[in-house]
């Protein structure tokens, strides 16, 4: 049986996600374990996810996944290429010989070439000279790669799922792991895009079921909790927001000023923005100062396994890590009372996540989940 690995946030799961593990099956062979390491109650664009992560989790087995793993907040919460180093480094550690991912191209030997540039030294010196010209750091990292790899090869980096993959594969890389990488063509509505008959994106659907015009019950919005994370940027001070990760370049100073003038996050988002900083990483800023985080809670790996969700035939790839994974597996929360320091660390910090997540919830479930919620068995 053969194992391939897919990064997901499933916020929400949806047919296109469905589509994207039918297509890999198809590629691989039915007989394949798809095993997803997924974000948990927090996502990349600095919100809360749409369902907690068991339901999610839920809907992926539903959809064809066979094993869900948590992908821990302080990976899950960050920039693409943390998001894909904490996602990439826990398939890994799951016995992944597979790679699976959505993309605009559908060109993995492209997105190999542009990986293998981002993770060069060149690049990194013409991303430094980019940059100091004030631009976006999107813009620079484009021009830079355009100056190395050529621009057909580097606008592939302004495709969102494009640029997950490469950064995907820059960790494979970094991790010394060589899947075999299967690139599945996007179909419907882009990233972040609408409506579509039969692959609407996952932002459409978000915007519909928190405005009422999808019924669905017991959805999570950030804006339950905003006065609580106003109440935490008014409370820190300027070296709370230095703690933070992605603050340099004098966003710490802006985000602080900010939180001292706006009187709701949209008012102080557009405050503290320019159009060096992308939008999502003032919010994933901000969220991280919610959550109580900062740069130094990040290991330089995920120190465990955390089993969200399984099938029978996940059952079977779990039989197999109890014997060959290189992390502690964790299929009941008991389990992380037996990690070491950094691991139950983590574990803490995830059970606070939540606590947290709880609270744009209506209504608000008592504090203590991750303590008592069980894997979703299918």
């Amino acid at each position: 049986m053969r194992i391939v690995g897919i990064a997901a946030e499933y916020n929400p799961f949806h047919a296109g996600h469905a589509r994207h593990i039918a297509e890999t099956r198809k590629a691989l062979g039915e007989d394949c374990a798809v095993v997803a390491a997924m974000s948990g109650n927090f996502v990349q664009r600095g919100d809360c996810a749409l369902f907690d992560k068991w339901r999610r989790a839920r809907s992926a087995l539903e959809g064809g996944a066979d094993l869900v793993l948590e992908l821990p907040t302080v990976w899950a919460a960050a920039s693409a290429e943390r998001f894909a180093w904490g996602a990439v480094s826990i398939l890994r550690a799951a016995g992944a010989e597979c790679l699976s991912f959505g993309s605009e191209s559908g060109d993995a030997a492209a997105l190999d070439e542009l990986a293998a540039c981002l993770d060069g030294p060149a690049y990194a010196a013409a991303l430094r000279e980019e940059l100091a010209g004030g631009a976006s750091f999107a813009a620079c990292r484009q021009r830079a790669a355009a100056g190395l790899a050529g621009a057909e090869k580097a606008a592939l980096l302004a495709n969102p799922n494009d640029n997950l993959a490469a950064e995907y594969l820059k960790a494979a890389r970094r991790l010394g792991w060589a899947p075999e990488v299967i690139a599945v063509p996007r179909a419907g509505a882009g990233h972040d895009g609408g409506a579509h008959p039969d692959y609407p994106s996952a932002s459409w659907l978000r915007e519909r079921i928190r405005g009422g015009a999808l019924p669905s019950e017991g959805f999570a919005d950030l804006k339950r909790a905003e006065r609580a994370v106003l109440a935490r940027l008014r409370s820190m001070a300027l070296p709370d927001f230095e703690a933070l990760p992605d603050s340099g370049e004098g966003l710490a100073s802006r985000l602080y000023r900010a939180a001292r003038t706006g009187a709701s996050l949209e008012e102080v988002w557009a405050l503290a923005k320019t159009k060096r900083y992308a939008h999502a990483r003032l919010r994933r800023m901000t969220l991280w100062a919610f959550l109580g985080l900062t740069a130094e809670d990040v290991p330089e790996k995920p120190p465990y396994l955390r089993v969200l969700g399984c099938s029978d035939r996940g059952r079977e790839v779990l039989k197999r890590l109890k014997k060959t994974a290189p992390l502690p597996i964790l299929t009941k929360p008991a389990h992380a009372r037996e990690l070491d320091g950094e691991g139950r660390r983590l574990f803490g910090l995830e059970a606070r996540c939540t606590d947290l997540f709880d609270l744009c919830l209506d209504p608000t479930p008592a504090p203590g989940r991750e303590w008592t919620t069980g894997p979703v068995i299918l």
